[in-house]
């Protein structure tokens, strides 16, 4: 199929300016933090989920509230809690005694941006229940399959796991999200910029700039932007690399348990197009690649109890990974 990369970097000039609205309305509340900021907008303009993990207070719950604010979608918050239920999630059949039937009460999934706020400190069977949701945009309550409208969004803030009272999250579940954000202090100078802003009794108001089919249609853009066969050999040797590592000449086998999966090559690829449209590109760089590269794999390669002992992490591997294989 052939691309016509400037046609399409044109399309995206033209779709720059709803960039601008969200970065702008977002700006107004949250102060720095521009790399999440930046991956929130990745995960939304590539149909991806994704997870925020950072100790309390770094304002992942605020940006997350922000951004669906800005946009004319319907935003759901989900407060995770250890006696959360499934069906608080998705939703029951509730008996009706008038008529005597059954009619389905739909829970707070039913959104567009869903808030899945500390997600990790719900148990398993809730977390499942996320998992059909996730992946089919679907939820099925008692013997009724329901869609979910588009663009369906979980937006999930979690605390580190060696917080009290939090559990990990399945593998199945994390790596439904396309997306996982390690989110650190701000610097001194934000820092003093909140506490200048910040007005604790009056709440900033956010206005919707974004409407639902604007969100869709750059949707599009970004799924026909331009991935060579370069940038695609790219991205499959960094995901071949995390399962067979001595293939680049790197000895870290012992200190992988297993390696991402083909999602994650099908997720890095939409990545990388998404970045891209954020830098007014008609085509994928390695660079764009590169800077999503992290967020995509860092859930998705699981060590070895030798690397721990070593303290190795994920992250530690995947960045030896960028600086060993080759860049087209």
């Amino acid at each position: 199929m052939t691309v016509n990369v400037e046609a399409v970097r044109r399309s995206v000039e033209q779709h720059a300016d709803l960039v601008n609205r969200l970065r702008g309305e977002i700006a107004r509340v949250i102060v720095g933090q521009q790399y999440m900021v930046d991956r929130l907008l990745v995960g939304i303009l590539a149909n991806g989920h994704v997870l925020i993990e950072g100790v309390p207070g770094l304002a992942k719950t605020t940006a997350v509230t922000t951004l669906s604010q800005a946009m004319d979608c319907v935003f759901r918050r989900i407060q995770f809690t250890p006696d959360l239920l499934p069906a608080d999630l998705i939703g029951t059949l509730v008996y009706t005694p008038k008529t005597a039937e059954f009619i389905t009460k739909k829970g707070p999934i039913f959104g567009n941006i869903i808030l899945a706020d500390e997600i990790n400190r719900a148990p398993a069977k809730v977390q499942s229940a996320l998992l059909e949701a996730m992946q089919e945009r679907q939820v099925t309550i008692g013997e009724e399959t329901f869609s979910l409208e588009e663009p369906f969004m979980v937006l999930a803030t979690q605390n580190p796991i060696e917080q009290e009272g939090t559990y990990p999250l399945p593998e199945a579940q994390v790596d439904r999200f396309m997306l996982k954000l390690k989110v650190g202090y701000p610097t001194r100078a934000e820092e003093r910029e909140i506490m200048d802003r910040v007005d604790v009794l009056h709440k900033q108001h956010v206005d919707a700039v974004v409407k639902k089919a604007q969100i869709l249609e750059a949707r599009e853009i970004v799924n026909q932007i331009y991935v060579d066969d370069k940038a695609k050999n790219y991205i499959v040797d960094l995901v071949y690399a995390t399962r067979e590592p001595e293939t680049f000449g790197m000895a870290l086998k012992p200190l992988i348990e297993y390696g991402a999966s083909p999602r994650a090559t099908i997720y890095l690829q939409q990545a990388a197009r998404a970045m891209a449209f954020l830098q007014g590109e008609g085509n994928v760089f390695p660079n764009d690649v590169k800077q999503v590269a992290m967020d995509v794999l860092r859930h998705r390669v699981k060590v070895t109890y030798e690397a721990e002992a070593e303290n190795m992490t994920s992250e530690d591997i995947i960045r030896k990974i960028l600086d060993t294989v080759p860049v087209p």
